[in-house]
């Protein structure tokens, strides 16, 4: 019998060992994973606060977390059965499912920019597209549904490059990186966007406190606060266009068109060795720009298809489904 119990006990310890060590293993994983993932998730993170600014305060956090909860949906619920299902059957799909993305991001970045210049023509482009919403919480719902949708391209980045980060583990692991992942850069994203859309109220809450020397700090919050916003916008619309080009160039390169994306890697690498000091850093900065300036140009390209095709299609199909779906009641 304690022979028996001896064994068994044996055998309860290697079945922990092996479960630590694959814990071990999905922890590293996931960590190298996110940290090729950094570039996306900061992007992220700059994108996701524009949606929010504008809004009454008591709606800030709701909102972030209804950004919050699309995210999670979208990682768990789509994109990851997904990269497994692809991986596993599909694997040439990726590519061009990617650089469909990419091309969403392009003519989000571009079309931001095309609202700062051009406001009105913006406003227009909008209503043909069927973006304009009517009230605030139509407003709030198109908002937040935005923000989802960029969520999804970015998100579906993020799980991409985690996916060929861990081409070598079982299907059961990627699965389990893949979760780890999307989990963890979703609390991290989004616990980063709560306290910067709240920080202002922090920021009132300390001015008005007793000590001098808090009421000196909430008060440089509450001024700083407005142009940090305006700066984390335009960071975001950069971001957009510099992934989606990006993402873009790389999907050229592996159908065979690599011309554009060895010229941004040309100028990266000269403007890098032209100055020696700080080479790593021009040369990345440059080839951001230059990717950047790539989506921007792809944007540009796809608005007026956006005014003239995809949106009145678009609101033809809403239209239709609301009409067959009364006409199946009657």
């Amino acid at each position: 019998m304690s022979t028996g119990l001896l064994a068994l006990l044996d055998d309860v310890i290697g079945i922990a060992k092996v479960a630590a060590a694959s814990v071990d293993d999905v922890a590293a994983q996931a960590a190298k994973a996110g940290a090729k993932a950094a570039g996306v998730v900061i992007d992220d993170a700059a994108v996701t606060p524009r949606y929010v600014v504008g809004f009454e305060a008591a709606r800030e956090l709701p909102i972030v977390q209804r950004i919050a909860l699309g995210s999670l949906r979208n990682k768990l619920l789509f994109l990851l059965p997904a990269a497994l299902l692809l991986s596993a059957f599909a694997p040439w799909l990726i590519t061009p499912l990617l650089v469909l993305g990419g091309a969403f991001l392009c003519y989000e970045g571009a079309e931001k920019i095309y609202e700062a210049i051009a406001p009105h023509a913006a406003h227009a482009h909008e209503a043909k597209a069927g973006l304009a919403p009517a009230d605030p919480q139509a407003l709030e719902d198109a908002k937040v549904a935005g923000a989802i949708r960029t969520d999804f391209i970015l998100s579906g980045e993020i799980m991409a490059i985690t996916l060929a980060s861990a081409t070598e583990s079982s299907l059961l692991m990627q699965g389990v990186i893949l979760a780890v992942v999307g989990i963890g850069i979703t609390v991290v994203v989004y616990g980063a966007v709560a306290l910067i859309v709240k920080a202002d109220d922090a920021g009132l809450a300390l001015a008005r406190s007793g000590s001098g020397g808090l009421r000196g700090l909430g008060r440089a919050i509450v001024a700083g606060m407005p142009p940090f916003l305006r700066l984390l916008g335009i960071v975001g619309t950069a971001a957009m266009l510099w992934v989606g080009g990006g993402i873009i160039l790389h999907g050229l390169e592996e159908f065979g068109l690599d011309a554009p994306a060895h010229l941004v890697h040309d100028l990266a690498e000269h403007a890098g060795h032209a100055v020696a000091a700080a080479g790593g850093a021009v040369g990345w900065l440059v080839g951001a720009a230059a990717s950047g300036a790539f989506g921007l140009l792809v944007g540009a390209a796809i608005i007026p298809l956006v005014s003239t095709v995809i949106g009145p299609a678009a609101q033809a199909i809403r239209r239709a489904l609301p009409a067959r779906a009364g006409h199946r009641q009657a």
